[in-house]
C-alpha cells in the first residue's frame, strides 16, 4: 500500500509541515521529519484527530471572507456614494453656470433689441426732421416762361438803351441852335445903321430867345428828374424780375438734381436689400457684402474685372510699388492688398480650398448646442481600438442609444442624457489628409498612450497632427492595470511635447483608464463634456445642411456610399447635394446603428445613397434647393479642377528654394527629419539652429526616429515641406506618394552634407552635379552559407532591374545597415549581368556577411546631370 509523507498531509490541510509535526507528537505517532512516511492507519487516525481543528480553522477563514466581503461592499457603497455625490454637485454647478450663461444672455439680447428699438426711433425722427425742412417745389414746372419774360427784360433793356441815345442826340441839336441865335443878336444890336423894325424885332427876337431858353432849361430839368425816377424805377422792376427768374430757374435745376440723386440712391438701397436679402437666404455674413473675394494668384486683369475698375489703375500702382507687371501676369496676396487697400477696395484672398469651401452666418439665436464630435489617435497597440469597443459597450449597458457597429466608420454614445459622436476611421494618417483639403472635422482629440510602453513615435506623429489643426487634447492613459504601469512617468514624458497636465498649472485634462477591465471609461467621457461645454459647441439646426464627407467608396450593389458628417442644418431624404466635384440626390440614409433614416442634425454622421460620383476624404457638401444648381457647381468644380492639376503648384525644393525667395512667396523653410538614432536629430537640429536665419526661418515641424513612412509624406504635402533622412529610407508607399505629390525627399550619411546642402541653397549657390537613380528593390527571402563565400542571400526582384555593377544599401527596418556593391549575382548556378521584376536570384554583398531575413537591397547607380539653375 502507498505511504503518505508529512510534508504531502500538511499540504492536505492547509498546514506547515512543522505544525503537522506537533500534531503527531501530540498523537504519539512516530515522525521525525517532513519527508518521513505514516502508515494508512496512522494517516486515519491523523484524520479524525484533525477534522474538528480543520472545520474550526475553515470557519474562522469563512468568517474572515465575510467581514473583508462586508467590508469590501461598504467601501464601495461609500464611494458609490461620494461619486453620486459629486456628480450631482458637478451638475448642479454646470446647471448653475448654464442659468448663468442664459440670463447673461438674455441681458445681452435685451441690451441688443433696446439699442434697435432706439437707433430705429432716432432714425425715423431723422427722416421726418428731413421731410419736414425739405424744400418744396411750387415753380413752375415748364421753362419756357422763364426764358420769354427774360427776353422781354433784354428787349425793355435794348428799348431804354435806345431813347437815352435819342435824348443825348436831341440835347446837342438844342444846344447848337441856341449858340448860333445869340450870336446873331449882339450883332444887330450893335449895328446902329439898321432901321427900327429891324431893330425890335431884333430885340424881341433876343426877349423871347431868352425867355425861351429860361423855360426850355426848367423844361429840362422836370422831365430829366421824371425819367430818371422811370428808369430807375423800371430797372429796379426788371433787376427784381431778373434776379426772381435766376432764383426760380436755380431752384428748379436743383430739385431735378435732387430728384435724380434720390432715386439713385434709391436703386441703390433696393439693390442692397436684394442683396441683403439673397445673403440671409443662402446664411452668408452680412457684414462681409462689400469684400471682394479674390482668388490666390489671380492676374493683373482678374482683379479688374473683380473690382470693376480699369486695368490702367492697377498696373499704374503696381509701377509706383516698384513691382511692374503685364495683364496677364498673376500677383502675390501681398500685392493684391496693396494695390486694393489703395484704391480703398475691401477684398479677401481666397485659397485653392476656400474657394471650394462653403461660408455660412447663422444668428446667434438661432444657434442650439450640437455633441462634440471626437476622434481617438495614439501609437499602435496602445488600445485605440479597445477604448472604441469599452465607450460603445458603456453606453449599451446603460441602455443608451449608442452606436453599436463600425459600419459606417462612425459611432454614437450616450452620457449623462448628452451624446458624443466618435470618427472610428481617421488615424492621425486621414486626419491628416483630411486636415491638408481644408477640413476640420473634429472637435477634440482624445490621445491614447499606453502607460507600460509611454510616448512613442506615433504618440509623438499624432500630437504635431493635433496641434497642426489647433484641436484640444485630452489624454488617456491606458493599461494602468498593467504589472510595470507608471501614469506619472507617461505625464512626465509629455511635458516635453507641450502636453501639460491640469494638476501640474497645463492645460490638458489626463484620465487614467484601462480599457480592457472598463476602468475610468465614464471619467473620461464626463472629461470630453466638460471639454465640450468650455468651447461651447453650437450650430443652426434650423437650414439646409451642410458638413464634411468622411470616407467614401463605391459598392457595387448600392453604387456611391459616402459617410457624411452634418456640421450645421438638417439633412433630409431627397435632398439635392454637392460634395466636392459630385453631385446627387440623395435617396436613402442609414444611421450608426444600420437603421434607415429620413433626417439627420448637426453633428449626426449618416451614411448615404445616391451621389453620382465617389467624393474624397474631407470634401464639404452642402445642400441645394434645385437639383440643376447642384450639377452645375459639381460641372464647374470638376473643369477646374482639371486645369488646376494642368497647372498643378510645385511643392518648394532646395533646387528652387532661392528662387522662390526672390518671388517673395517662401519666408520660411518647413523639414520634416527622419533619422536612425536620437542624437543625430538632435546634433542635426542644433546645427540648422545655428544657421543664419535672417533671409528664410528654418521651421523643423517634425522629427522622429525610424523610417521615412506614407504619414511624413502626407504632413509635408500639407505643410509644403522637405524630408530630411539622415541614415534612414522611405518606404515604397512612401517614394510612390512623394512623387505623386511632388514631395522632396533627401537622405543623407553625413551631417555636414546635409548643413551644406539647406546653406547653399538658402543663398542661392546649389549646384548639384550628380543624381542617384534607384534601379531595383529586393527583398531577401532566405540566406545560404556558400563555402569560400560566406552567407548568400536567395532574392526576389520586387521591381526594376539589378545589373552586376550597381552600387547598393542594404536596408533593415528602414535603417541603413550597409552601403557598398555586390559581390556576385546569380540565377541559379550561373552569373548574370541583370535581373528583372519579378525573378528569383542570388546576391552576395561586398565585405558584409550580416544579412537577415526579410532585409530589403536597394541597388542604385550615380549619373551626371546638368546644373539646375
Amino acid at each position: 500500500m502507498a505511504k503518505t509523507r508529512v510534508h504531502d498531509l500538511a499540504k492536505e490541510y492547509g498546514m506547515t509541515s512543522k505544525e503537522m509535526l506537533g500534531h503527531l507528537a501530540d498523537m504519539k505517532i512516530p515522525a521525525k521529519s517532513p519527508s518521513s512516511t505514516l502508515e494508512d492507519a496512522y494517516v486515519s487516525i491523523v484524520r479524525k484527530k484533525l477534522k474538528p481543528i480543520l472545520e474550526e480553522r475553515a470557519a474562522v477563514i469563512e468568517a474572515e471572507k465575510k467581514a473583508e466581503a462586508e467590508k469590501k461592499a461598504e467601501e464601495e457603497r461609500i464611494a458609490a456614494e461620494k461619486a453620486e455625490k459629486e456628480r450631482i454637485e458637478a451638475e448642479k454647478r454646470r446647471e448653475k453656470e448654464r442659468a448663468e450663461e442664459e440670463r447673461r444672455r438674455a441681458a445681452e439680447e435685451a441690451a441688443r433689441k433696446e439699442a434697435e428699438e432706439k437707433r430705429a426711433a432716432e432714425e425715423a425722427a431723422r427722416k421726418e426732421e428731413e421731410e419736414r425742412n425739405r424744400v418744396r417745389d411750387n415753380a413752375p414746372k415748364s421753362t419756357p416762361s422763364f426764358s420769354s419774360l427774360l427776353d422781354q427784360i433784354a428787349q425793355q433793356e435794348k428799348v431804354l438803351q435806345q431813347q437815352a441815345e435819342e435824348n443825348a442826340q436831341k440835347k446837342e441839336a438844342s444846344r447848337g441852335r441856341g449858340d448860333s441865335d445869340g450870336r446873331r443878336g449882339r450883332k444887330n444890336s450893335s449895328s446902329r445903321n439898321n432901321s427900327a423894325d429891324t431893330e425890335s424885332e431884333s430885340r424881341g427876337r433876343g426877349k423871347g430867345r431868352k425867355g425861351g431858353r429860361r423855360g426850355g432849361q426848367e423844361e429840362d430839368r422836370y422831365s430829366r428828374m421824371a425819367r430818371e425816377a422811370e428808369e430807375y424805377s423800371r430797372s429796379k422792376v426788371l433787376e427784381e424780375a431778373r434776379e426772381a427768374v435766376e432764383e426760380a430757374t436755380r431752384e428748379s435745376t436743383g430739385r431735378r438734381k435732387e430728384r435724380k440723386k434720390r432715386r439713385k440712391q434709391q436703386q441703390a438701397e433696393a439693390a442692397k436689400e436684394a442683396r441683403i436679402e439673397e445673403a440671409l437666404a443662402n446664411d452668408q455674413d452680412i457684414s462681409q457684402l462689400d469684400t471682394v473675394k479674390v482668388p490666390q494668384g489671380s492676374t493683373v486683369a482678374d482683379l479688374a474685372d473683380l473690382l470693376g475698375i480699369n486695368p490702367n489703375d492697377i498696373i499704374k500702382r503696381l509701377f509706383l510699388l516698384g513691382t511692374p507687371l503685364t495683364m496677364t501676369e498673376s500677383m502675390s496676396d501681398e500685392l493684391i492688398e496693396l494695390v486694393a487697400d489703395d484704391l480703398g477696395r475691401d477684398v479677401k484672398v481666397m485659397t485653392k480650398e476656400e474657394e471650394n469651401s462653403f461660408t455660412f452666418y447663422d444668428d446667434p439665436k438661432d444657434l442650439k448646442p450640437r455633441p462634440p464630435v471626437v476622434t481617438v489617435m495614439g501609437h499602435v497597440d496602445h488600445g485605440k481600438t479597445s477604448l472604441l469597443d469599452a465607450i460603445r459597450h458603456t453606453g449599451v449597458a446603460e441602455g443608451e442609444a449608442g452606436g453599436i457597429t463600425q459600419a459606417i466608420g462612425a459611432s454614437q454614445v450616450k452620457i449623462n442624457d448628452r451624446i458624443i459622436t466618435f470618427i472610428d476611421t481617421p488615424g492621425h494618417e486621414t486626419f491628416t489628409a483630411m486636415r491638408a483639403r481644408g477640413a476640420k472635422v473634429t472637435d477634440i482629440v482624445i490621445l491614447i498612450v499606453a502607460a507600460d510602453d509611454g510616448v512613442m513615435p506615433q504618440t509623438i506623429e499624432s500630437i504635431n497632427h493635433a496641434k497642426a489643426a489647433e484641436v484640444p487634447i485630452i489624454v488617456a492613459v491606458n493599461k494602468i492595470d498593467k504589472p510595470g504601469a507608471d501614469p506619472t512617468r507617461v505625464r512626465q514624458e509629455l511635458t516635453e511635447y507641450g502636453i501639460i497636465p491640469e494638476e501640474w498649472g497645463g492645460q490638458n485634462m489626463f484620465v487614467d483608464i484601462s480599457a480592457k477591465k472598463h476602468m475610468g471609461i465614464d471619467t473620461l467621457l464626463e472629461s470630453v463634456l466638460l471639454e465640450a461645454d468650455v468651447l461651447e459647441l453650437k450650430a443652426n439646426p434650423d437650414t439646409f445642411a451642410s458638413g464634411n464627407v468622411l470616407e467614401a467608396k463605391l459598392d457595387r450593389g448600392r453604387g456611391s456610399v459616402a459617410t457624411l458628417l452634418v456640421n450645421r442644418g438638417t439633412l433630409h431624404v431627397g435632398d439635392a447635394i454637392v460634395a466636392g466635384l459630385s453631385f446627387g440626390k440623395i435617396r436613402a440614409m442609414i444611421d450608426p446603428r444600420g437603421n434607415n433614416v429620413t433626417e439627420a442634425g448637426p453633428s449626426y454622421p449618416v451614411e448615404v445613397l445616391g451621389l453620382q460620383s465617389v467624393p474624397m476624404a474631407g470634401d464639404e457638401f452642402r445642400v441645394f434647393q434645385d437639383e440643376r444648381d447642384a450639377r452645375s457647381l459639381a460641372d464647374e468644380r470638376a473643369l477646374k479642377a482639371r486645369i488646376e492639376e494642368q497647372n498643378k503648384v510645385k511643392h518648394v525644393t532646395l533646387e528652387n528654394l532661392f528662387t522662390t525667395m526672390e518671388d517673395a512667396e517662401v519666408k520660411e523653410l518647413n523639414l520634416i527629419i527622419k533619422a536612425d538614432v536620437q542624437g543625430s536629430i538632435e546634433a542635426l537640429q542644433d546645427s540648422l539652429d545655428k544657421m543664419d536665419q535672417s533671409e528664410v526661418r528654418i521651421n523643423t515641424i517634425h522629427s522622429a526616429v525610424g523610417a521615412i513612412t506614407e504619414t511624413d509624406v502626407i504632413l509635408a504635402d500639407a505643410s509644403n515641406a522637405i524630408i530630411i533622412g539622415f541614415g534612414v529610407r522611405p518606404e515604397s508607399k512612401a517614394k510612390a506618394a512623394a512623387e505623386h505629390a511632388g514631395v522632396e525627399i533627401r537622405t543623407y550619411s553625413v551631417i555636414y552634407k546635409c548643413i551644406e546642402d539647406i546653406d547653399a541653397a538658402r543663398i542661392g549657390m546649389l549646384k548639384p552635379t550628380e543624381q542617384e537613380v534607384q534601379t531595383a528593390s529586393i527583398e531577401v527571402r532566405n540566406t545560404f552559407k556558400v563555402p569560400k563565400v560566406g552567407i548568400a542571400a536567395g532574392c526576389m526582384v520586387e521591381d526594376g532591374e539589378v545589373s552586376r555593377d550597381d552600387l547598393c544599401r542594404l536596408v533593415r527596418d528602414g535603417i541603413v545597415v550597409y552601403e557598398g556593391r555586390l559581390a556576385s549575382l546569380r540565377r541559379y548556378k550561373d552569373d548574370v549581368k541583370s535581373v528583372k521584376a519579378g525573378f528569383e536570384c542570388g546576391v552576395g554583398l561586398e565585405n558584409f556577411q550580416d544579412i537577415h531575413v526579410g532585409d530589403v537591397i536597394e541597388t542604385y547607380r550615380i549619373e551626371q546631370v546638368a546644373r539646375t539653375e
